[in-house]
């Protein structure tokens, strides 16, 4: 096996145990966090897209990573949102999570995760017949923080500190693990 496999899988492991140990396995913590009332796992979620873009940022630096930008379609991006919401407040999981939970033995996420399998194989079934539908229609092609600040480095400054203080926010308005709204 080469080191770039090596390396994915321990960085799977990794963050699967981090994602255990935060919550986020947990759907009634999950739930928690949807009604605005715990306040971990959302910060965790800034917390770890803001750090990957730091990571992606200087892993682009050094030439060791290239990234595609696919188009940005609202249509599509509007229904896969509603279907990935949908999901996760039926489910009490995200995509991710929903691994995780199953490798710890959880029967309702290895329910939720043979279902995203179905949902999955369907799109690919019909996913030649789906992008003129989904995809075409406004379509306003490749979108950046980037092309938006003129930089990455910029880019990813806005994103690090706009989810910054987004995290700060949730931690004073939703609290610490507790009910915020007993008070």
């Amino acid at each position: 096996m080469n080191a770039m496999i090596w390396l994915g899988l321990l960085s799977g492991i990794a963050f699967g145990f981090v994602i255990q140990r935060v919550g986020a396995t947990n759907p009634d913590k999950m739930a928690r966090a949807h009604l605005m009332l715990e306040g971990d796992i959302p910060r965790f979620m800034l917390l770890a897209v803001a750090l990957s873009a730091l990571g992606l940022l200087g892993l682009q630096a050094v030439g060791e990573v290239r990234t595609i930008i696919i188009p940005t379609s609202l249509v599509a991006t509007t229904l896969g949102g509603i279907l990935f919401g949908l999901g996760w407040g039926l489910s009490g999981y995200c995509p991710g999570t929903t691994w995780a939970a199953a490798g710890e033995g959880r029967l309702d996420a290895v329910a939720a995760l043979l279902g995203g399998l179905a949902g999955t194989a369907v799109f690919a079934h019909f996913h030649e017949q789906l992008i003129p539908l989904l995809h075409a229609p406004a379509n306003v092609g490749q979108i950046t923080l980037a092309d938006w600040f003129g930089s990455r480095t910029l880019g990813t400054a806005v994103l690090v500190v706009v989810f910054g203080i987004l995290i700060w926010i949730i931690g004073i308005l939703w609290g610490r693990g507790g009910n915020a709204s007993s008070s």
